[in-house]
């Protein structure tokens, strides 16, 4: 559930701050939830994880900490037990009482966005290219559908955005099926479940899988200086993206008496 949980915290944040929004469910009437917008439809898990983490939170100390501070407390652990880097969490985050299903679908990143695409969602909350390119590598973990990459089956050999011939015949065999799969990918061909920097030495070598991760090597400029620097060194990797997710972290939180502390998520 690494990969999962670390999105979870992500697209919570980039949705009205990270206050916990997107684990609301809908209600006719009430609440226009998150979890049905376009890029979290059938998506998004680890509910039930953040669920049972609430559920023994509230055994110990009832009412004192909130979902969305789960959310970032998690996202840390994920990636830390999955070999990546361990950073301090602020917390004191505060849970809202409204989601936002409109805003979600505006400001989450596509997977089929362009470099300028993804610098211009990502300064939308404050967050630079360097941060964008640090917080991509978030994608050495977790999986794909293949129908959201399917276009890219069929690579174009004059799109330098295009997978290598080689990988995209291993792709195809593992989405029989195309745009119709619901098949799932690892998005880091090399080290699946091993938080480091193979993400970006997979891009060297056109091993993308989603577009919006391989433009970020095949545009010349920043980003693809920054992916040839993440790719040399998991060091420096490490550090940018643990910068990255404290910022992240630190979008718009409710606090003090704002919102609430929920008792269930």
């Amino acid at each position: 559930m690494a990969g999962s949980l670390l999105r979870l915290h992500f697209h919570d944040c980039f949705v009205q701050g990270c206050d916990g929004s997107l684990l609301l469910k809908s209600i006719a009437g009430v609440i226009e939830g998150e979890q049905e917008a376009l890029p979290n439809a059938n998506s998004v898990r680890g509910f039930e994880v953040v669920d049972a983490i609430k559920a023994a939170l509230e055994q110990e100390c009832p009412g004192i900490v909130s979902c969305a501070d789960i959310l970032a407390l998690a996202a840390r652990d994920s990636v830390a037990v999955s070999g990546g880097p361990s950073y301090p969490v602020q917390l004191g985050r505060r849970d809202s009482l409204t989601a936002n299903r409109e805003l979600a679908n505006k400001n989450l990143p596509g997977f089929n966005f362009n470099v300028t695409d993804l610098v211009a969602a990502f300064a939308n909350v404050d967050l630079s290219a360097r941060d964008m390119v640090a917080l991509s590598g978030g994608h050495s973990i977790g999986k794909a559908r293949c129908n959201t990459f399917a276009a890219r089956l069929t690579p174009d050999p004059q799109d330098p955005t295009a997978l290598s011939s080689s990988y995209s015949s291993l792709l195809q065999q593992q989405c029989p099926a195309g745009v119709a799969s619901d098949a799932l990918v690892d998005l880091d061909v090399t080290t699946p479940i091993q938080f480091d920097n193979a993400y970006y030495s997979n891009l060297l070598s056109n091993r993308g899988v989603l577009h919006s991760d391989q433009v970020l090597y095949s545009t010349p400029g920043a980003t693809r200086d920054l992916v040839n620097l993440y790719a040399q060194s998991n060091s420096a990797f490490a550090k940018d993206f643990s910068v990255a997710m404290l910022k992240m972290g630190s979008i718009t939180p409710l606090t003090g008496s704002e919102g609430q502390v929920r008792n269930q998520c």
